[in-house]
């Protein structure tokens, strides 16, 4: 039997979202108005957001990082996606928690992040 702190062999590192929950739309919009000040590009495209989960009740939680641990506005932008987030009709209460496991890697930007930045 595996120790409760180990991750399962072949477990996806980065949780899967509740894409199905009818708010998950509206918050993958809202996610996109907060943009990293160092990089001209959206949080969510950035691939920062690594799950966004909804509960029955419509309470949302954001598990989020970013690209790079000593990132200057690393207590602050939790509070932004929260702050954009949490007007939208229907939900409930919004939970941004921040992790470095995995850490951050380019190839989790989206195509349109990587054109964006001139990277394709």
């Amino acid at each position: 039997m595996t120790q409760p702190s180990e991750p399962l062999e072949g477990a996806p590192l980065i949780k899967p979202s509740t894409t199905e929950h009818p708010l998950y739309d509206s918050v993958v919009e809202a996610c996109r108005t907060v943009y990293d000040p160092e990089i001209p590009v959206n949080i969510y495209d950035l691939g920062l957001v690594y799950t966004i989960e909804i509960d029955a009740e419509n309470a949302v939680r954001v598990m989020m990082t970013l690209t790079a641990p000593g990132c200057p506005v690393a207590g602050e932008m939790p509070g932004w996606l929260a702050e954009a987030i949490e007007p939208l009709p229907g939900v409930k209460q919004v939970d941004v928690e921040m992790t470095f496991d995995p850490p951050w890697g380019m190839d989790m930007m989206s195509d349109e992040a990587r054109l964006e930045l001139g990277f394709m």
